[in-house]
């Protein structure tokens, strides 16, 4: 099945009995006091969750293995000719800790090449939904679909030592991943090009592949591909589709469930739908203002029009960042790189240097900086993926890479069924009367 398998073994290993090792002599140490605040106010701030695959730092931004982004654009293996890095190798790193080699990627490359293949029901399912449907929708029923195929499931049903959770969660993973490409470029074809399909190239990198199934064959959109396919694979565990997949996973769920469950999470408009907002906001604001590139007095104007009238600006702030997201600094040197002169590029552009300082004045935004959403939907519309609302299902498949990789790691290390304890507004009401105390 693969020496990165073996590999991974070993690692799990030798956390698992750190791990146990931290629980009995450290299991009381309180890490920090909960607020009534923070309970009711979305658990913000409460350390609750271990997360092995990234970490993010309010002033430095995400981390995967404690490599940066600019340092996996420099250190992570490419394809030839190249300058992004390639998602197999994120995949490796999180899910092994050490930076991959060459060979490394190349493996898990035809390893995911060879576990692609999608049964005829899984396209069928999705043709029973109408053309209208979301792709986000199409999405999670292909997926769903596809969870006839888990050897987890398959194993637990039939009986399994609770040692060998890992190793079947671990092969859903790779064919899941392997197979979500296909899936959301049969998505797009489908919607938006009249039902013509493409299919998949096995002499192509993953994200190269995709692109191509999608119909793409500009070498610059399977660069922008890689780059997006990495930037957006993880964010620690907090975020609602990293969280909500290892919430699910925690009942000992399968990797098609539970990464189904974190997908309608993504789908939400405070999450992964944010990417078709900011576009759908810079569309309108071009064509309220006539068309054209608007000046920064007037994107000032519409800034401020836009917060009069109660609404957010989409792509600006973050729950944890407090700095520009480095996901978007990312994709602002591909740009400047490959599209510099684009319209809708430099509208971001101007966007960005226009609404940090509107936000700051108010004094109320702890984050006024962009985040990874504020630039994404410009890229692709440059390169003719004009069909906005298909921008979360690319989103959906690049974290499938960091939210699998934990799921692999939850289940070596033996996580228990997540259920943190809840109370009702009268029990707070007592509690903050001082009748009742907290167990």
């Amino acid at each position: 099945m693969g020496y990165i398998k073996e590999k991974f073994k070993v690692k799990a290993d030798e956390l698992n009995a750190e791990v146990k090792d931290l629980v009995k002599n450290h299991g009381d140490m309180k890490i920090e006091d909960v607020t009534l605040a923070q309970v009711y106010q979305g658990m913000r701030g409460i350390t609750g969750l271990v997360t092995e695959t990234s970490l993010l730092d309010a002033n430095e931004g995400i981390r995967f293995r404690g490599y940066s982004i600019p340092e996996l654009r420099e250190k992570m293996p490419k394809v030839k000719g190249g300058a992004e890095p390639l998602p197999e190798g994120l995949f490796y790193l999180m899910l092994i800790g050490e930076l991959p080699e060459e060979a490394d990627v190349q493996h898990l490359s035809n390893q995911w090449a060879r576990r692609s293949h999608v049964p005829n029901h899984v396209f069928a399912a999705i043709d029973a939904l109408p053309v209208s449907a979301h792709p986000m929708t199409m999405f999670t029923v292909g997926v769903m679909a596809l969870q006839t195929e888990s050897t987890f499931a398959k194993a637990y049903a039939e009986g399994m030592n609770k040692k060998d959770y890992w190793s079947y969660m671990y092969d859903d993973s790779m064919d899941l991943i392997a197979r979500l490409p296909r899936i959301a470029a049969y998505i797009y074809r489908r919607k938006y090009k009249n039902n013509v399909h493409i299919q998949p190239n096995g002499l192509l990198d993953w994200a190269g592949n995709f692109a191509h199934m999608l119909g793409y064959e500009d070498e610059g959109f399977k660069e922008l591909m890689r780059l997006y396919m990495t930037i957006h694979a993880d964010h620690e565990g907090g975020n609602v589709s990293a969280h909500t997949t290892h919430l699910v996973g925690s009942a000992l769920s399968d990797a098609y469930l539970s990464f189904a469950a974190g997908m309608n999470g993504l789908a939400g408009p405070l999450h992964g739908l944010a990417n078709q907002e900011v576009i759908k906001w810079i569309l309108e604001m071009r064509e309220e203002l006539g068309g054209g590139s608007p000046t920064k007095q007037q994107i000032e104007d519409y800034v401020r029009k836009t917060l009069s009238e109660g609404k957010v600006v989409p792509g600006y702030g973050h729950a944890v960042l407090r700095k520009t997201d480095p996901r978007f600094t990312a994709q602002m040197e591909f740009a400047k790189k490959h599209l510099a002169d684009d319209e809708l590029v430099k509208i971001v552009w101007l966007v960005y240097e226009t609404v940090p300082p509107i936000l700051e004045s108010l004094g109320k935004v702890k984050n006024p900086w962009p985040n990874v959403d504020a630039h994404s939907g410009a890229l692709l519309v440059h390169y003719g993926l004009v069909e906005y609302e298909f921008y979360t299902v690319l989103f959906g498949v690049s974290r499938a890479l960091g939210v699998l990789a934990s799921l692999c790691w939850d289940r070596a290390l033996g996580f228990s069924l997540e259920r943190p304890k809840s109370v009702t507004t009268e029990w707070m009401k007592q509690f903050v009367a001082g009748k009742v105390e907290a167990e």
